[in-house]
C-alpha cells in the first residue's frame, strides 16, 4: 500500500509526513518490502536445494540426509507458503486498488493495473522475480525521505549498472538508426531529394544565421578599421591625382598660386577619399547580431535561395550530411561508463 498523492481539482496535494495514517503507510511499505525479500530468497533457496546442481553439492559435503530431510518435511512447507503469499498479494492487490477508487488517486478507475503492471504480472510464479521491481521502488522512495535502507556504496553500484544498461540500450537504437539513414541513402534514388528538401526546410534558418554572423564579423571588422580604410582609401585618391601629370603641368602654368592650389587639390583629394569611403561602410556597420541591418539581410536570403542543382554543390551538401552521420555514429560509439570507470581507476591509483 504504497503513499500515493491525492488527486484534487487544483492538482496534487502534498503529503503530510506527521499524520499517522502517512506513518502507517510507511511501516506498509517496510513490511512489503522485507516479506518480498524473504519470499524471494525462499524461493531461490528451495530451488537451489531441489535441484540437481543442489544434489551434487550435498552429496559433496556428506549431508545427503539433510537434503532429503528437507525434501520431505520443508519443501511442502515452502510450496503452500508460496502460494498463500500468491492470494495475499491478489488481495493486496484489489484492496490498494479500491483505496485508490475512493481516494482518486488517478484521474480513472482503471488506470491503477496499468501502473502497477510489475505487480500483476509478479503474481504468477513464472514471473515472481518481477516482485524485486515493487521491493526496489519502496527501497528508493524510502531512500528519498531519508531512510537509507539501502547502502549507499551498493545504491551508487546499483545506479552506475543501471545507466550502463540504458546506455547500452540508447547507443545500439541510436547506431541503427544511424546506419539505417546511412543505407537510404546510398541505396535509395530518392535520396537526393531527401537532400535538397533538407536544403529547403533550412534555408531561411541559414539566411538568419548568415545575416548575424555577417553582423558580428564582418561589421565589427569593419567598424574597426574603418578610419584606417578611410585613410588608405585617400592616399590612393592623392596618389591618382599625383599620377595624373596633365593636371601637374596645367597648374604648373599658373605662376605663383599653382603649387598653393595644387596643394590643396591633394588635401581636398584626401578628405574626399576618407569621406566617401566613411559613407559607404556606415551602411555596412549598422544594426546589432539580433537585428542585422538590410544590406547583410538581403546578402544572406539571395544566398540562401541559391540553386543546388549543380553536381559539385550537391556533392558538398552529401559529404557534410555523410560526415555529420558519420560524427554522430562516432561519438555515440564512446562508452561513457568505460571512460567513469578508467578515470575511477586513476583515482584509486
Amino acid at each position: 500500500m504504497t503513499v500515493e498523492p491525492q488527486r484534487t481539482k487544483t492538482g496534487f496535494q502534498a503529503i503530510r509526513h506527521d499524520t499517522i495514517a502517512w506513518k502507517l503507510y510507511l511501516a506498509y511499505d517496510i513490511f512489503m518490502m522485507l516479506i518480498i525479500v524473504i519470499n524471494l530468497i525462499c524461493i531461490s533457496s528451495n530451488a537451489f536445494l531441489m535441484s540437481h546442481i543442489g544434489a551434487w553439492v550435498f552429496e559433496q559435503l556428506h549431508l545427503s540426509h539433510i537434503l532429503q530431510l528437507y525434501k520431505t518435511e520443508l519443501n511442502p512447507w515452502v510450496i503452500k507458503t508460496e502460494n498463500w503469499f500468491i492470494v495475499f498479494l491478489i488481495i493486496e492487490l484489489f484492496i490498494r486498488w479500491l483505496i485508490a477508487i475512493v481516494q482518486k488517486h488517478h484521474q480513472r478507475w482503471f488506470f491503477f493495473p496499468f501502473i502497477h503492471w510489475y505487480e500483476i504480472l509478479a503474481i504468477h510464479p513464472y514471473l515472481r522475480f518481477l516482485r524485486l521491481i515493487r521491493a526496489g521502488i519502496i527501497a528508493f522512495r524510502l531512500h528519498e525521505l531519508g531512510y537509507h535502507v539501502v547502502p549507499s556504496a551498493m545504491l551508487k553500484q546499483l545506479k552506475f549498472y543501471y545507466h550502463v544498461l540504458m546506455e547500452e540500450l540508447s547507443d545500439r537504437v541510436v547506431i541503427s538508426v544511424i546506419d539505417g539513414v546511412k543505407m537510404e541513402l546510398d541505396t535509395s534514388s530518392t535520396h537526393k531529394r531527401i537532400i535538397h528538401d533538407l536544403v529547403d526546410h533550412h534555408r531561411e534558418m541559414f539566411a538568419t544565421t548568415l545575416a548575424q554572423v555577417l553582423q558580428e564579423s564582418l561589421a565589427t571588422e569593419l567598424k574597426a578599421q574603418q578610419n584606417l580604410i578611410a585613410e588608405n582609401v585617400g592616399h590612393v585618391v592623392v596618389k591618382a591625382i599625383e599620377d595624373t601629370p596633365e593636371l601637374t603641368q596645367l597648374l604648373r602654368l599658373i605662376p605663383i598660386v599653382g603649387g598653393r592650389i595644387e596643394q590643396q587639390i591633394h588635401s581636398i583629394g584626401q578628405r574626399l577619399g576618407e569621406n566617401i569611403t566613411h559613407g559607404l561602410v556606415q551602411p555596412l556597420v549598422t544594426g546589432s547580431s539580433t537585428t542585422p541591418n538590410a544590406q547583410y539581410q538581403r546578402i544572406a536570403e539571395k544566398l540562401s535561395q541559391i540553386n543546388i542543382e549543380n553536381r559539385s554543390l550537391e556533392q558538398l551538401v552529401e559529404s557534410v550530411v555523410y560526415e555529420s552521420l558519420e560524427s554522430l555514429r562516432k561519438q555515440v560509439a564512446v562508452k561513457q561508463w568505460q571512460l567513469k570507470l578508467e578515470k575511477n581507476d586513476q583515482l584509486k591509483e
